[in-house]
């Protein structure tokens, strides 16, 4: 009896110490985890002033059946003819949405264009566009370029890679949506 009582106390004594760890544990990573980049996205608040829903096109969802580039070709300009001595500087990132400022202005017609990598927000003007936000979907990578005459965006995940581009260099923005 008494052997049996003595390991009811270990028994207990391990269950307690257990259980104070855990609490430790989940308390120090519940603090330090408060306020980081897992706290839940800021929306853009929509207004009537943009373009309602009924008069935007149907967001484009690319076939993933267009082959990949070779390893030799060059970097990553949508179109080599409309560089004009630009020269992008990607900015890598890896499962995080990017939102260029705490509250952009809408100054045209704001248009999301969901992929299989991820959605894509611009801010379409008469002679411009801005990026409002960019989110790759879980298990995809992106990047982004931005010169003065277009922006693109890359979602990749292995060899499968989306790219929407918007570009305003010869007339009012327009956006093409590929996989290859």
């Amino acid at each position: 009896m008494a052997a049996m009582r003595r390991g009811l106390v270990h028994v207990l004594a391990w269950s307690c110490a257990t259980g104070a760890a855990v609490t430790l544990s989940w308390w120090g990573v519940h603090t330090v985890m408060t306020g980081t980049a897992y706290d839940p996205p800021r929306a853009l608040p929509i207004t009537a002033a943009v373009a309602p829903a009924t008069s935007s096109p149907a967001p484009v969802t690319p076939s993933p059946s267009v082959t990949s580039p070779s390893p030799s070709s060059a970097g990553p300009s949508p179109r080599p003819s409309a560089d004009r001595g630009a020269s992008p500087q990607p900015s890598p990132s890896r499962g995080k949405s990017t939102t260029p400022g705490p509250s952009p202005t809408v100054s045209g017609q704001v248009k999301s264009y969901a992929t299989d990598g991820g959605r894509v927000v611009f801010d379409l003007a008469a002679a411009s566009a801005t990026l409002v936000s960019a989110t790759p979907d879980s298990g995809w990578a992106m990047q982004v370029w931005k010169t003065d005459t277009w922006i693109r965006v890359e979602f990749t995940s292995g060899e499968n890679k989306v790219s929407v581009i918007c570009a305003w260099h010869d007339g009012p923005p327009h956006v093409d949506v590929g996989a290859y």
